[in-house]
């Protein structure tokens, strides 16, 4: 029931953060506003995630994980309710703020508990259940928010928070017990503003690179003090006796290659669906309900993969698996590029499927392997420390695709965005996940060997 439990939490984290985008123009009509000006409403909540993200780690150890994990799907249920009942932009800045807290303490803080309960031979099932919302989230969003806001009202899309909630409460209730001690640890304060203002710059300025929304100067100078920030929380750590995001977990080898070559492959997750949603919607001219369709087609091939991961791990051993399917990834990537106007939607579909299988082992296998090597006390350092690169590696990968595209556009001397851009964007997205494989090639051959049971 543990992964069961966090998965829901996970799901609704992902799909909250992703089925807000389609109902921007009906809300910004509703609350009499623009609908530039409703984005505001999704960089709250994800600025909000990314800030507090690093402090759930510490919230685990000094109050307990079940206790932080209770409040937070119940803060997360609450927040949700509020934001539906937003008279203004204000007041929905407020509750998606809040939602955006209880977030960043839900779901690392959830897995912290799945990695304590569950033995090590047991961890790699419970990721490959795990890692299912994560996927369905995003391409689940789209056309769910679509269908609300057409055939009901905006104020669905926060309501349907409410039940899964409501359920989560009770099953924590009934089936996590609080059987670790708490640790009076204090937080590390000049840590968790350092790292508070280097993620919350660079979330900001990768979101604003994708969407476009500063002006050159501006967005150089938020990544720049993002950037300088992050060096002086790198001296800061080295010095901290309990840093709020603990760098010696990089010492470990199989953790410090499963975040880096595990983010190089997160760059896909964060560019396939905007580079999908724009060839679809601006390159094919097919509407978002049509577009979103499509692409929750990959859906499937995370579903077939419930069943195989395990199992293709198990027998192949992780360094293997990584290592092929990393090249594999990325080549189902680069293949959306063959993409056009008159592709048979079942084509398109099946390159998605097979890419979404192959997408979703990767994780499976990388988030698993993390943890690998690590101990039941690092075990909450190491969760929120993953949480926070992962949050990076999202907002990257669509900052690395916008820049593509725009950078295609100069280069042909245009004006307007055509399919030729877009092509280019899949193609680098693609090379940079094939790429991660060689990352992987660092692991040792028998890497993650304590997590199987065919070795």
């Amino acid at each position: 029931m543990i992964p069961f439990i966090v998965g829901c939490a996970l799901f609704m984290q992902m799909l909250d953060s992703t089925v807000v985008a389609t109902a921007l123009p009906a809300m910004a009509e509703a609350l009499d506003t623009s609908v530039v000006r409703m984005n505001v409403a999704i960089t709250s909540y994800l600025l909000a995630v990314a800030v507090f993200v690093p402090v759930s780690g510490w919230a685990a150890d000094r109050f307990g994980s079940r206790r932080v994990f209770l409040a937070a799907v119940a803060l997360f249920t609450l927040s949700s309710v509020t934001c539906a009942l937003s008279a203004s932009l204000a007041q929905l800045i407020v509750s998606r703020v809040v939602q955006g807290l209880a977030g960043a303490m839900m779901v690392p803080v959830g897995r912290i508990i799945l990695l304590r309960k569950i033995p090590k031979k047991d961890l790699l099932k419970a990721m490959s259940f795990l890692s299912m919302p994560a996927l369905f989230g995003p391409i689940i969003g789209p056309p769910l928010g679509g269908f609300l806001v057409t055939y009901f009202s905006w104020h669905w899309i926060f309501l349907i928070n409410v039940p899964v909630g409501i359920a989560g409460i009770f099953l924590i209730l009934h089936y996590i017990r609080d059987d670790y001690p708490a640790l009076p640890q204090k937080l590390d304060w000049p840590g968790f503003l350092l790292s508070a203002i280097s993620i919350a710059a660079l979330v900001s300025g990768f979101e604003a690179v994708g969407h476009q929304a500063l002006p050159p100067l501006q967005l150089l100078t938020l990544i720049a003090v993002g950037i300088a920030c992050a060096f002086l929380y790198v001296r800061h750590a080295r010095r901290s006796e309990h840093p709020i995001i603990d760098l010696s977990l990089l010492r470990t080898p199989t953790f410090a290659i499963s975040t880096l070559g595990g983010n190089l492959c997160r760059f896909a997750v964060g560019a396939t669906p905007f580079l999908l949603a724009i060839m679809l919607q601006v390159g094919f001219g097919l509407t978002p309900f049509a577009a979103g369709m499509i692409t929750f087609t990959s859906a499937g091939g995370a579903l077939l993969m419930k069943l195989a991961a395990a199992p293709v791990i198990d027998r192949m051993g992780f360094k293997r698996v990584l290592v092929v399917n990393a090249l594999l990834t990325g080549l189902f990537v680069a293949l959306c590029a063959l993409f056009r106007a008159d592709t048979p939607v079942w084509l398109m579909a099946l390159v998605l499927v097979i890419g979404g299988f192959f997408r979703s082992l990767q994780f499976t296998a990388v988030n698993t392997l993390a943890y690998a090597d690590l101990g039941a006390a690092q075990m909450s350092r190491a969760s929120s420390f993953s949480a926070t690169a992962q949050q990076l590696g999202i907002s990257v990968g669509v900052a690395c695709a916008a820049v593509t595209l725009n950078l295609s556009m100069s280069w042909r001397g245009g004006a307007e965005l055509e399919l030729i851009d877009i092509v280019w964007g899949f193609i680098v997205i693609g090379l940079i996940t094939a790429g991660s494989a060689f990352s992987f090639m660092k692991l040792e051959p028998d890497a993650g060997a304590n997590l199987r049971k065919n070795r």
